[in-house]
């Protein structure tokens, strides 16, 4: 018997490394799969942002070269609303947004490909909340690097942290 009781013995050493190097691995390919759906999202926010930045462009396109005014927008907004009734986004409130977004940035070398780097909600709260262009691109940049959600980029810019910053 004492053979038969080494032989157990050595099972479950040999069971725990089995259970210990399984753990090591799976967690090493849920990390794998953390890193794949995170740089899907940034691969679709960039398609996303080029979307809007394009749609932006030939809205003031349009009304530039065509003299189209606000009705070209309303009836942009209905028509792919028709078109494609599962995609929220192309409300006339955001189609709007992405004219703006477009004009406030497509002169702008250094801040027009940051812009592609944060989320779209990210942009139009600076868009909106950020008047001055050095004001943008402190908290378009610090946004990208540390990845602050919505809500702390709003009480950042609430608190004034850009000010705060310059002041330091």
């Amino acid at each position: 018997m004492p053979n038969q009781r080494n032989s157990n013995t050595h099972r479950s050493k040999n069971q725990a490394t089995d259970l210990s190097a399984y753990s090591a691995f799976l967690e090493d390919v849920k990390k794998r799969i953390r890193s794949a759906q995170y740089e899907a999202l940034k691969v679709v926010n960039k398609e996303l942002i080029s979307l809007y930045w394009d749609l932006g462009k030939m809205i003031v396109d349009k009304q530039n070269n065509l003299g189209w005014g606000k009705a070209v927008v309303e009836n942009m907004a209905r028509d792919l609303q028709i078109e494609f009734p599962a995609i929220s986004g192309f409300s006339v409130s955001n189609l709007w947004r992405m004219r703006l977004f477009y004009e406030c940035y497509y002169a702008n070398a250094k801040l027009a490909p940051l812009v592609r780097e944060i989320g779209w909600t990210h942009n139009i709260v600076i868009m909106e909340r950020c008047k001055d262009v050095l004001e943008r691109e402190f908290y378009i940049r610090i946004t990208q690097r540390i990845g602050w959600s919505k809500n702390v980029l709003m009480h950042q810019i609430d608190s004034r942290s850009y000010e705060k910053t310059l002041h330091s």
